[in-house]
């Protein structure tokens, strides 16, 4: 590189760093990227994608243990755990060269190295050859992503414990499997080895799995695992994790059930994730730090002038598609995009892709009404839609919040088939502001799952067809 001045510097080459790359560029801001791994970040290569290549195992093997039901069979079902892995990096890999293409397409240069702010406007980069770069820039955008929280303790060693990263390359399929949390990431692992034959436990702190949904579609995911086969112990604590020989012996409290000593092959430890704030400046640039996240402010400002931060640095909700959303929102008020609005987080949807699966958005029924909101609730079964039922995925709800007094679409909750797909369809009636009548004279086509999200509306005025 013979010229390191630039407009934008984005520190982090993830879902949301090179998003705002992309979008600097588009509106003629010089840019520059500074990677220190790989390019697409945790999600593209450890996370959102090539976990759904590993589930998408899982799910094709849940329908060939079902195929006698549409009238076919099969003999000899093997499952190939290394072929699984191979294909999930090879989607990763696949990806992340697609990310580096765009980069080159837009004209954004990539510095392979760690960032460091080093004075106003002056990033200081330690390149992988053992030397340094500096790099000027008016704006500084930090998207330096977050990885696995330990606990004290329970620390994963790669081998016997496994954080998300080792439950992703899995050398062997446990014939049992004890999983600390129940969030998204917990989950998602635990259906895929339980669907491959794995004994699975799930130990949850909090009193419910999937603690951020609605209560009702938490209780429905809870009643559909333990029909799978799964364990689940909630307000429960792992207090210690003892390492064998091929084995872990793990001491459960269990609350008022007291404490027990339960075996396993392998724990993979979802605890949730901390910010990558270390080794970037941040204390000496005045740069305002709170619990292991940076702070921002509506536009993504830190308190250091000229820096930004975007993602899962800065904060929950922990999702790629809130990073990107960050990132162009960033460099759109950078530039002085007209009409540039802050993030609203209640219109942002979650997805799990447990099975079933989960999607919400917005508040949840208890979280409505302890804002003070006067609620309608709709709920419409899967086993009322025919679509469903002729897919043979009957098992299902979908659940939506109403403010009584306006009609706003206060929340949706959704669990079953294919729901992460159809959440969209909330996500922009949210941001439409749509109310009930909106979506009532609103027509979905017929046989969709879809038209379950239109009964729900039906159902939250007393007027539900099917059911």
């Amino acid at each position: 590189m013979t010229e390191n001045q630039y407009d934008v510097v984005v520190v982090g080459g993830g879902p949301g760093g090179y998003v705002a790359a992309i979008r600097a560029a588009q509106l003629g801001q010089k840019t520059v990227v500074v990677e220190a791994e790989h390019l697409g970040g945790i999600c593209l290569n450890w996370g959102c994608i090539p976990t759904k290549a590993l589930l998408r195992a899982s799910e094709i093997h849940h329908l060939m243990t079902r195929l006698e039901e549409f009238g076919l069979s099969a003999k000899d079902l093997k499952i190939d755990l290394a072929k699984i892995v191979e294909r999930s990096r090879s989607v990763a890999g696949q990806l992340a060269g697609g990310v580096a293409h765009l980069l080159k397409k837009n004209k954004i240069d990539v510095v392979e190295g760690r960032g460091r702010l080093a004075a106003p406007g002056k990033l200081s980069v330690s390149l992988k050859d053992g030397t340094s770069l500096e790099i000027s820039a008016s704006h500084i955008i930090l998207a330096t992503g977050a990885r696995a929280r330990d606990l004290p303790g329970l620390e994963a060693d790669g081998k016997l414990i496994w954080s998300y990263r080792e439950a992703m390359v899995p050398d062997v399929l446990p014939k049992s499997l004890l999983v600390v949390g129940s969030g998204a990431i917990g989950i998602e692992f635990a259906s895929f080895f339980n669907e491959l034959g794995s004994d699975v436990t799930v130990v949850e702190v909090l009193d419910r799995v999937l603690p951020v949904e609605d209560d009702e579609i938490s209780a429905f995911a809870r009643k559909s695992f333990e029909k799978q086969g799964m364990t689940i112990h909630t307000g429960a604590t792992v207090t210690a994790l003892k390492k064998g020989r091929g084995t872990v012996a793990a001491t459960v409290n269990l609350g008022a059930d007291g404490e027990k000593g339960l075996n396993f092959d392998r724990v993979i430890m979802a605890v949730g994730i901390t910010g990558n704030v270390e080794n970037l400046g941040l204390e000496e640039a005045g740069v305002q730090i709170d619990r292991g996240h940076v702070v921002i402010n509506q536009w993504c400002e830190t308190s250091a002038p000229g820096v930004y931060a975007i993602g899962d640095l800065a904060g929950p909700p922990w999702l790629a598609h809130k990073a990107s959303h960050e990132g162009v929102l960033c460099v759109e008020r950078i530039a002085g995009v007209d009409g540039v609005h802050p993030l609203d987080t209640t219109k942002i949807p979650g997805c799990t892709y447990c099975a079933p699966q989960v999607a919400s958005i917005g508040l949840t029924e208890a979280a409505a009404i302890e804002a003070g909101h006067t609620v309608h609730i709709g709920r419409f079964p899967f086993l009322g839609n025919g679509k469903a039922i002729a897919l043979g995925e009957a098992e299902g709800l979908v659940k939506t919040v109403f403010d009584a007094d306006t009609g706003e679409l206060l929340g949706a909750h959704m669990i079953g088939a294919e729901v992460t797909e159809l959440i969209q369809g909330y996500t922009v009636a949210r941001t439409l502001e749509c109310t009930e009548e909106d979506l009532v004279h609103s027509v979905f086509p017929h046989p969709t799952l879809s038209e379950m999200m239109h009964e729900s509306v039906l159902d939250a005025l007393g007027r539900v067809i099917h059911f």
